[in-house]
């Protein structure tokens, strides 16, 4: 049965007021992009872990609706939606928006992996550097930063507009080699285990990661956001966090047994940390500085 309208707005007046007496402050966060879309599962909960730190009464609340990364960077330029958003970085979403420079995912967003056909593998055994990768075609969504890294590299880039369809292209042979954050790319091959597997010979890696980010105006939010994490790094709790999420995939790459391919980030700004050792990932040096 329908509430009456009036019901309804006693009830969010209610709402509203019990959150002024409690001092709650809804935070909305991005709905994922479709049912069983587990990619932002970590990043909310590292920022519930901030809120925590910080002993704040944040609530954080997913949006009404999904959206994609670029979606997502108009959303919160607007101020409309969400509030904050785990935002893969580049300088232009750096300057539109109100990034907190720590990242998320320890640098493991620029550890790459590749999603390829079954009874392929035999493609990729030769390619061993960079000028050997040109010779595969790759492909990115379209609005990704990844895009523009991997064409500022010389590599042979096809993009598509919806994630779900660059699988389908991946099958029909529209490209050879689909990277993959070590993050996500268990759970993608799982999901399409009939068809792709994971290449076994090659990683990926490039100095790159999300941000949290925020409304420019959001500045208050921002602050409590990033004392949030300093404290989680500084007592190990958002160690623990990225090892309770990461650990057994990091592993299950064997990045020591890979050849890994450098390449160049062109989209880092002067504000990245790349000075603070403790907040990147790299296998080579422990969590040393990937610069």
């Amino acid at each position: 049965m329908t509430l009456p309208i009036m019901s309804r707005l006693l009830i969010c007046l209610l709402l509203a007021w019990h959150m002024v007496a409690t001092g709650t402050e809804v935070v909305r966060f991005p709905k994922p992009e479709f049912e069983g879309d587990h990619r932002s599962d970590y990043a909310r909960q590292l920022l519930q872990l901030a809120f925590k730190k910080i002993g704040s009464k944040y609530r954080i609340q997913a949006a009404d609706i999904s959206m994609t990364q670029e979606r997502q960077v108009r959303e919160l330029e607007a101020g409309r939606t969400i509030d904050v958003a785990p935002i893969p970085s580049s300088a232009e979403r750096e300057a539109r928006l109100l990034p907190i420079l720590i990242p998320i995912n320890k640098g493991v967003l620029g550890w790459r992996l590749g999603l390829i056909r079954a009874g392929d593998q035999g493609l990729f055994a030769g390619v061993k550097t960079l000028e050997d990768l040109k010779g595969l075609s790759l492909a990115q969504g379209q609005d990704w930063p990844d895009t523009q890294i991997l064409k500022a590299n010389g590599v042979n880039v096809i993009t598509a507009s919806s994630y779900g369809d660059l699988f389908k292209m991946l099958v029909d042979k529209r490209f050879d080699y689909f990277p993959r954050s070590i993050m996500e790319i268990w759970d993608e091959q799982a999901n399409n285990a009939d068809t792709l597997v994971v290449e076994p010979h090659l990683a990926l890696h490039y100095v790159y990661d999300a941000y949290f980010m925020v409304n420019r105006k959001r500045t208050r939010l921002a602050q409590d956001i990033r004392e949030g994490l300093e404290r989680a790094i500084a007592d190990g709790s958002f160690d623990k966090l990225f090892q309770q999420y990461y650990g057994e995939r990091l592993r299950k790459a064997h990045l020591e047994t890979r050849t890994v391919i450098e390449l160049k980030n062109p989209l880092l700004t002067p504000g990245t940390p790349s000075d603070r050792a403790e907040l990147w990932y790299d296998f080579r040096r422990g969590a040393a500085n990937p610069k």
